[in-house]
């Protein structure tokens, strides 16, 4: 039974473990007859290419998991009588998202159907590839001898069908068997390969998103959790193939787990720090998150409506909520078998650290989920209506010739028509579609007769830009006697915005699509002095559409806010220090809004607006003392002090220019 040349049966050949060790049984003397539908075989036969002259070893055997013996042919059995040395049961559903009844007939009747085959052909031992979710959820040391004491099965399908594909082997297999448990299977550790999403690369969405909002250096505040056990699957394949051909070992089980795990919060850092984002600098253990998790529990059981939001919010990260299940999983695996059996090997579990970067990187280079989505401007605005306000200059007019070439229908509104009529030619002159719309949104009665003017002549508006925007720069010292500044801003930045929103809602509504995008200012998360009544007119759009998304959201309406820096437009040229200050284009900006007309976010901000809103929440004194120095370094403008905007401003000083340097983005 264990000489050299030897004959192999292999189901789930093409599946991401099986692959990998016909890639090792291939290394030995023999034939790999291998199990394949006929939906699997052009795969396989792409993977004998990949396994170069050695792949003509590896012989095709129709059949099927859900048939009985596999739904083998009789010829086939003849063939294979007798000649089969070693049976790997590898194909399985080895997903925890997938329903019950898939589960059942994958994991439990496909096993009992290997099982049969196994008889029929006389195999000389037959191998389950199972899962440590065979253990439930047992508190504390599952060994390799352990079955029956499995606790909590029922607390999910995958649990429980993997625990009873096992019982089917050991009670119902008349042949010599072995049981294999492997760990969490992650991609190679040479090579980070892998071929779907499972396990704690469900999280790397939310590293991600959190590498782009937040610095790396930004020290964060986790979880420790559980352990959780990662092994790589080379090793896998590499224990299985080792583990086959040793003697004397029929009849056990075997835990190719890692004899050191990590916690998940461990894990988590890891991978944090191979995604280039945010570690946790304190991990909360046990003692703090399971009371926290079991009050959340109780609360969410006895307030559906949190329940529903839980669910949605895992949702918006890709995160199933089975998969909370690992982060407090309460069971450590004693690989002492499996460690006895491939002593003087070589083969062992690499330390997660040393190829966590690898696995991240083949994730984010082929299956990060957004790769295969249509990312484009063209897909998002294509056929569209598009109101963009401020239209006539800078941001407006540079994003509605982006949007206008890639396929949109764009309504320009402004107050200048004939900055609004080259804006048009200019569109037009590529091909595009624009239709103008003439309004001053300071006007309240204006911005009606506007709206109702565009519903008139095109039925509905798909996204709107409320981009219209005045600033004003002027401290509070200087503005005691000038309350009509505050009234100015409000009535562009906020009423007239808002008055549109209302205006174009309804529809929107009614035809359960729609977005708002409200460029707002990172002065809102900032607080640069001497912006009062900008920044507080802008702050006051943002609260009403954090507001209103609860109660539109569910008629499939989504409220973008953009936290714009500092753009070069006519707006800030009256302020002639920025003229030295960094400043991103109106291109550069109309990319930021494409950019949300496709992810269509909750928000848009730069990593300095965000930690500028983060350092407020948690140290407010201290950033007021960071503020208080700028408002020191940079003088006030000569239009402020109501000398006129042609009046020469005093130059900025080093001092002001390199602290604007460092604080690229805010204006000041």
């Amino acid at each position: 039974m264990y000489e050299t040349k030897v004959s192999y049966f292999v189901t789930g050949a093409t599946g991401f473990i099986g692959r990998n060790l016909v890639q090792r049984l291939l290394q030995r003397e023999g034939t790999v007859y291998a199990l394949v539908r006929a939906g699997s075989r052009g795969r396989l036969e792409e993977l004998r290419t990949s396994w170069g002259a050695d792949g003509a070893r590896v012989v095709p055997v129709a059949g099927d998991l859900s048939q009985l013996g596999l739904g083998v042919s009789e010829e086939d059995l003849l063939t294979l009588r007798g000649e089969v040395d070693h049976l790997f049961h590898l194909a399985a559903v080895y997903d925890m998202t997938a329903d019950a009844e898939t589960q059942e007939a994958a994991n439990v009747e496909g096993t009992r159907h290997a099982v049969e085959l196994a008889g029929a052909v006389e195999a000389g031992c037959f191998h389950q590839v199972s899962s440590i979710a065979a253990a439930g959820l047992y508190p504390g040391e599952w060994r390799e001898d352990m079955f029956e004491e499995a606790e909590d099965l029922d607390t999910h399908p995958y649990f429980r069908t993997k625990h009873e594909s096992e019982r089917v082997v050991r009670e119902e297999c008349g042949r010599p068997w072995r049981v294999y448990r492997p760990g969490i299977v992650v991609g190679d550790s040479r090579t980070g390969e892998i071929d779907k999403i499972d396990g704690p690369y469900y999280f790397f969405k939310l590293l991600q998103r959190a590498r782009r909002l937040l610095p790396g250096w930004l020290p964060t505040v986790g979880i420790e959790g559980g352990e959780i056990n990662i092994v790589p699957v080379d090793f896998v394949a590499a224990a299985i193939d080792r583990i086959a051909h040793q003697p004397g070992l029929d009849g056990q089980a075997f835990h190719l787990t890692d004899p050191k795990p990590k916690t998940a919060g461990e894990a988590i850092d890891l991978f944090a720090r191979a995604a280039d984002a945010p570690q946790a600098a304190l991990r909360l253990g046990s003692d703090v998150t399971d009371p926290a998790a079991t009050l959340l529990s109780t609360g969410l059981k006895l307030f559906p409506p949190a329940k529903r939001a839980a669910k949605a919010a895992l949702s918006e990260l890709g995160i199933p909520p089975e998969i909370l299940t690992y982060v407090s999983y309460p069971t450590s695996f004693d690989s002492t078998n499996a460690q006895a059996a491939l002593a003087g090997s070589g083969i062992e579990v690499p330390p997660l650290e040393t190829y966590a970067d690898r696995v991240w990187d083949y994730w984010e280079r082929n299956l990060d989920p957004d790769l295969f989505k249509d990312r484009s401007l063209s897909a998002a605005v294509r056929g569209k209506v598009v109101l963009i306000t401020g239209a006539s200059s800078g941001i407006g007019r540079a994003t509605a010739v982006r949007v206008a070439d890639a396929g949109a229908t764009v309504l320009l509104v402004a107050r200048s028509v004939d900055k609004l009529e080259e804006t048009k030619a200019e569109i037009e002159a590529a091909g595009g579609v624009a239709h103008i719309h003439r309004c001053d949104m300071s006007d309240v009665e204006g911005v009606e007769r506007m709206a109702a003017e565009v519903l008139a002549y095109h039925d509905h508006v798909d996204i709107l830009l409320n981009n219209a925007g005045r600033s004003i720069r002027r401290s509070v010292a200087l503005s005691y006697d000038r309350f009509h500044d505050y009234e100015r801003t409000m009535q562009v930045n906020y009423f007239g915005a808002v008055r549109l929103i209302l205006a174009l809602l309804p529809a929107m509504r009614a035809r359960k699509s729609g977005q708002i995008i409200n460029v707002s200012s990172i002065g809102t998360q900032t607080n640069p002095p001497r912006f009062s009544a900008y920044v507080a007119s802008k702050a006051a759009l943002d609260a009403f559409g954090r507001v209103i998304a609860s109660e539109v959201i569910d008629d499939g309406i989504h409220i973008t806010t953009i936290h714009m820096p500092l753009v070069r437009t006519p707006m800030i040229a009256p302020t002639r220090m920025y003229d030295v200050f960094p400043a991103i284009t109106p291109e550069e900006a109309a990319e930021m809004i494409a950019g949300a007309m496709v992810a269509r976010p909750k928000k848009v901000a730069t990593r300095l607006g965000t930690f500028g809103e983060l350092l407020y929440a948690v140290a407010p004194k201290l950033s007021d003392t960071i503020l208080s120095t700028a408002y020191k370094l940079f003088p006030e403008s000569q239009a402020a002090k109501g000398e006129g905007e042609e009046a020469p401003d005093k130059a900025p000083t080093t001092e002001a220019v390199a602290f604007a340097h460092l604080m690229k983005g805010v204006h000041w």
